[in-house]
């Protein structure tokens, strides 16, 4: 009797333990909306922040360059940068980025360039054709009240494209190599501990090729195709032993790959990099060696705009990179001004 309670004793404290952890979870998501309507907070609490590559400093220093002596630039549309590896994942998704043309987009607006829309046409060419039959209003001005106020279609309103840029992601190359070593140790007869070691290294790479067309005569002025590699790395390490008649595995390891899709979006930086130096006429890296480039300008890590207002001193390409900026948990003035 007196083993029986005791065995009874000790099943009991795992199960109190087990029970504690069940109701713990279970106390974090709830099948019943709280008071601010959510069921569960959501975790994390990252910023947004830009999101450069090696190149993008060099590209808007291009762009001030190209201000600074006041070097035109040519009107450029992006067209399809289509992914032709044809690459899926297991679980049905494309292993690689279907936005390519996007992130070309981002890429001359960090140079400066003059970008026409050419990619998603669709809300322009919708109102152009309700503005054509009158349906779309702009106000009627109090100076001319007989004014019927629609919008009216004006010859030669869409400014043209004087180049275009088009291309594709051709290569995915898997496993260039892979080396790793797996080390382990222990005592033959099983007594003591007894440990591994593993690491392992691998290497794909990525290929891109663009080429720049002239709208006019389709033309093709400039082709570019670049490759980047891709590493990998995992190391991990465990102890395995037995103590007093306890299992003891205890084991450890971090592992990281190089983001594949900012692989492809350094590459497509790098190829519009090369093609703006061309257009404005750069002479190349050491143009971003004066000290005359305006810290307030309007090209930055994030992109480039064209300020509607005088408002450069605040809100420029600089403080747009700042991962605090308008962060209601970062930004004192938000918090100020919360409701």
């Amino acid at each position: 009797m007196a083993a029986s309670t005791s065995t009874r004793r000790s099943l009991a404290r795992p199960i109190a333990l087990a029970c504690a952890a069940v109701l713990a979870l279970g106390a974090c998501a709830s099948p019943s909306a709280g008071p601010g309507g959510l069921y569960a907070t959501p975790i994390g609490n990252a910023p947004v922040t830009a999101n450069p590559t090696p190149y993008s400093t060099a590209l808007f220093c291009l762009a001030d360059y190209a201000r600074r002596y006041n070097l035109p630039s040519p009107r450029i549309a992006v067209g399809r940068i289509s992914d032709y590896t044809g690459t899926v994942s297991s679980d049905g998704g494309r292993q690689i980025t279907q936005g390519a043309s996007l992130m070309a987009i981002s890429a001359l607006g960090k140079s400066g360039a003059r970008v026409v829309e050419r990619f998603d046409t669709s809300v322009s060419e919708l109102e152009l054709r309700y503005a054509n039959n009158r349906l779309i209003g702009d106000g009627v001005h109090p100076e001319t009240p007989d004014d019927p106020g629609y919008r009216r279609i004006l010859a030669g309103q869409v400014p043209g494209s004087d180049f275009y840029i088009v291309g594709g992601i051709t290569e995915v190359n898997y496993n260039i190599r892979s080396s790793g070593a797996d080390l382990g140790g222990g005592r033959a007869d099983g007594a003591g501990f007894s440990g591994v070691f593993r690491g392992r290294t691998f290497v794909m790479n990525i290929a891109l090729d663009l080429r720049l067309v002239q709208t006019t005569s389709m033309e093709v002025v400039d082709v570019i195709s670049y490759q980047k590699q891709i590493v990998g790395r995992e190391i991990s390490a465990g102890v395995f032993d037995f103590l007093n008649g306890n299992v003891f595995d205890i084991s450890a390891g971090s592992s990281g790959f190089e983001p594949v899709q900012l692989g492809v979006r350094a590459l497509i930086e790098r190829a519009v990099l090369e093609m703006m130096a061309n257009l404005y006429g750069a002479p190349g890296p050491q143009v971003c060696l004066d000290a005359a480039n305006d810290p307030l300008g309007t090209f930055g890590a994030t992109g480039g705009y064209y300020p509607a207002y005088n408002n450069t001193g605040t809100n420029n390409a600089q403080t747009r990179s700042d991962p605090s900026r308008w962060h209601d948990r970062r930004d004192g003035n938000v918090r100020r001004g919360r409701y």
